[in-house]
């Protein structure tokens, strides 16, 4: 059976006139207008169909009526008052569910995440990942890094990072004494192979480079895979960018030739257009966009 309650503005209005005793304060503290609190209460009392103050003319008392249900009312929106702002600090803090590929999270996301908890210690990060475009009306996700053409509909679609691609090695393969000065001597080395979306094939046309069997080599399904190979010195592999920064960064990779390519793909920050006002995920967002344009400029 449906509640038969009166409007909730009605009810603010008669709280703040009841403890103030002043339709005047009780104006001030609703920034509406003492015609408004008049018009709401009058309304009020026509609903229930008895008086609930008393208009004295320098004075403002609550009748019988009013007395009674001033406590009920005050108590109800102190109680709704608590559960908003408790909503409110939960959706600021609490835990924030985020899915991209196993790659990026291993490679970028993870070891950066500490960065973000030193910012924002109330909030804990989940990761999960998957290959799969997340399904926010069923999964309970909060946002989404995902890898492609940035073709999704019914979200926000924000791109994060383009990368490029191009060969890395250990720089213990180059100690070999097998040259590795010109793309063709390419042919000497084990090529390795991501599976995801990357070819040897059209970094070695650019490159002009003769004699190289593009084909050969094992391959990875995750491209965090071929990193750890290319890192152990097991061969040279065609790299993502964004994925091998870190390990350039700190010499466990090197680039043996300049020469990249424009990758067709980049990475996009995905999430419910109603969700970007929540400040768990604006938090987020503005530190994933930070930590991309500091990968750029350095």
């Amino acid at each position: 059976m449906a509640r038969q309650l009166p409007s909730l503005n009605a009810l603010r209005a008669f709280e703040a006139a009841a403890r103030h005793l002043s339709f005047t304060r009780a104006a001030d503290e609703l920034s509406v207008t003492q015609a408004a609190i008049s018009h709401q209460i009058k309304g009020l009392e026509a609903r229930l169909g008895m008086p609930l103050f008393r208009r004295l003319n320098r004075a403002l008392r609550l009748t019988e009526a009013g007395q009674s249900l001033f406590p009920a009312v005050n108590e109800s929106l102190d109680i709704m008052a608590v559960a908003v702002d408790r909503l409110h600090r939960h959706d600021q803090a609490g835990v924030l569910t985020v899915t991209t590929m196993d790659s990026f999270a291993v490679s970028w996301l993870v070891p950066r995440l500490g960065r973000f908890r030193k910012l924002h210690p109330d909030i804990d990060v989940r990761v999960t990942t998957s290959d799969i475009s997340v399904d926010f009306a069923r999964e309970n996700v909060d946002l989404g890094i995902r890898y492609g053409s940035g073709n999704w509909t019914g979200v926000s679609v924000e791109q994060l990072m383009a990368e490029e691609l191009f060969p890395v090695c250990s720089p213990a393969l180059l100690d070999s004494g097998v040259p590795l000065e010109q793309s063709s001597d390419l042919r000497h080395y084990t090529l390795l192979h991501d599976d995801m979306r990357v070819d040897w094939r059209m970094w070695l046309m650019a490159a002009g480079a003769e004699g190289v069997d593009h084909d050969r080599g094992p391959s990875f399904q995750h491209s965090n895979l071929v990193i750890q190979a290319a890192t152990h010195g097991d061969g040279v592999a065609l790299a993502r960018s964004v994925l091998v920064a870190d390990e350039l960064a700190s010499g466990r990779l090197v680039r043996p030739f300049e020469l990249a390519l424009p990758a067709n793909f980049a990475y996009y920050v995905v999430c419910p257009e109603a969700n970007l006002n929540r400040p768990k995920i604006k938090a987020f967002r503005a530190w994933l966009f930070e930590e991309a344009e500091s990968d750029v400029s350095t």
